[in-house]
Formats: C-alpha cells, structure tokens, sequence
C-alpha cells in the first residue's frame, strides 16, 4: 500500500565504446543487505508486499502464481500468505498480510506491514521489493480515483510526538528511490504518501498530511519503507487511489465502490512495471548511437540496479 533513499541517486555515464556486447546489467548489493553477500548478479527476486486479498488476486492471476500451502516459509500461526512463479525470467513472490484470525478480515495498516515486510525479506532474500496497493487520494492535490502513483517521498502522518528530535523520527519522511525512466516509460503520476493507521482522517491527521505535502495517503506505505530501508533493500510504492480524502462522499463508501475496478486498474500498472524490469534479460548489445537508449537506475551509495532497454537503429 513505497522506497527510501539513503544517498541522492547518481547519474550514470553511457558506454564508451560504439558497441558493447553482453554489458553488464548487475545489482551489487551492500554487505549488510539481507538480499546477498556483496556479490554481483542480475536482479533475480521480486517482492511484492500487498495488504488486502482484493488487491493481491489480479496479480496472482496475472503471474499465474501459485499458493505456498505448506507454511513453512513464515513462523507456524501467522496469516500471511505466499504466492509464487517464474514471470518472464524473473522469480515473482507475492505476500499478502493475510486474514486476522479472529475476526476474518484483511490484516491491514503498519504492524502487520512492518512483520510481514521483515518476515519476507529475511526469508526470501529480494532483490527489488514493490509495495501496491490502493490509497486515498487529495483532489486539491489533482489525485483522482484510479490514478496510479508511482511515490516520491514517504512519511507517517500519526505519529505525533512533540519532543525536540523525536518529532522528525515520528514523521519518518523517507525520499524514494529515483526511477525517471520507469516514469517516462508508463507515464506514471508521481507524489507523496503519507501513511497512518486510520482509513479516515482526523484533524490532527489533516495537519500532518498537509504538512508531509502528501497527495496520496495510505495505510502501509511508510512502514514498509522503514524495513527496507533498515535491511538496505530497494523498494518502489504503486499506490492507486480508490476514493477522495477531500471529497464530498464519505471516505468508506467511496472506497468500497471504488475497490474492486481500481485493483485492477493496480494490477495492470504493476504487470508493466514487471515487465519493465523483466526488460534486464533481454539485453543482446547496445549501439551508442541508437535511437532508444533508455537507462533505470535505482541505486544508493552503496546499492543499484541498472535496466538498459534498447532499439537499434
């Protein structure tokens, strides 16, 4: 229901040579990063965190994924739920959060984000995690209902504590992982999420939300990139928005309307993201000169991933 960024992203140059067979298209990940060892090798493993069972079937149906059923992936009584397959080379692992065992309903909002999130890195070891899911969206802001976000910047929203320093680690602002290309290509929006653990917004939200310059608001978002960040694994935020915040209509019921045509409009921006990133193993070579040169970096200091899509001329 997004990425940080722990460094600026930095430009990268083009090749020197007019031609360049076979180059290098590797994800060098840090010695802390739960997803290897420090080698270098091509991104393998996609995460996608998801909160709500409506929002993960279009894309298990989409990857033609299937279900783990013998548990043992995750600690024995929890709820969260794998679903996996090979899509276009690439290793796609879907985790829902799962149903609450007690009153059956999607386990959503921060905490079951932050488990599941820790849980599925450590277990899976992801080289790229996506965070989709839906979100409320400001009309002030331009937002309209099926409008898909790709996220700049992350921030809580109600964790309010008015102590010095504590204040900035209470909003948690995060910037995203830098992905221009990825833009350009899908002619994706961009915003800010602002994440808190109430579908609606009380003032004291509002106050917040305003203030985090959000233009979506979400309830797993931030959470989600906290781990990531903790355990330095690059994530990008697909947030498509079911219902205004600032709107006339009541918030639930606009959602509920809203949910089920809006995840599959969520499910079809995600599929082109996958196979915007699947485009890493179609590399044969790359001409200077080409007219489609296109470059995704998503790196930090210490980790990236580069996507080169090609044309020649």
């Amino acid at each position: 229901m997004a990425p940080p960024v722990k460094n600026a992203v930095r430009a990268a140059a083009a090749p020197t040579e007019e031609w360049s067979s076979q180059p290098e298209v590797t994800a060098a990940h840090p010695p802390k990063n739960a997803a290897g060892d420090g080698d270098r090798r091509p991104i393998s493993t996609v995460l996608i965190i998801i909160a709500m069972q409506t929002e993960a079937l279009p894309l298990v149906n989409k990857f033609h994924l299937s279900e783990d059923i013998d548990g043992s992936l995750f600690p024995k009584g929890v709820p969260w739920v794998r679903y996996h397959g090979i899509y276009k080379e690439l290793h796609i692992n879907l985790v829902w959060t799962g149903k609450d065992s007690i009153l059956g309903v999607d386990s959503i909002g921060t905490i079951s984000a932050s488990l599941v999130s820790y849980a599925s890195i450590q277990a899976l070891k992801p080289d790229l995690i996506i965070n989709a899911g839906t979100a409320g969206g400001f009309k002030a802001k331009g937002a309209c209902v099926a409008d898909v976000y790709l996220v700049s910047n992350v921030a809580f929203h109600d964790r309010r504590i008015p102590i010095h320093v504590n204040y900035l680690y209470g909003i948690g602002a995060r910037q995203t992982f830098s992905t221009p290309n990825l833009i350009d290509e899908l002619n994706l929006k961009v915003g800010k999420l602002s994440t808190g653990d109430s579908l609606d917004m009380s003032p004291q939200d509002e106050v917040l939300i305003l203030a985090n310059d959000a233009v979506v608001k979400d309830m797993e978002g931030a959470a989600v990139a906290y781990v990531a960040d903790l355990l330095s694994v690059p994530a990008i935020f697909i947030k498509a928005v079911t219902n205004t915040v600032d709107g006339q209509k009541s918030i639930a019921e606009e959602f509920l309307q809203n949910l089920i045509a809006v995840c599959t409009t969520l499910a079809q921006t995600v599929s082109q993201v996958v196979d915007f990133i699947s485009g890493v193993y179609q590399i044969i070579g790359i001409r200077k000169s080409t007219s489609v040169y296109r470059k995704l970096y998503i790196n930090t200091d210490e980790y990236y991933i580069l996507k080169i899509m090609y044309q020649f001329a």
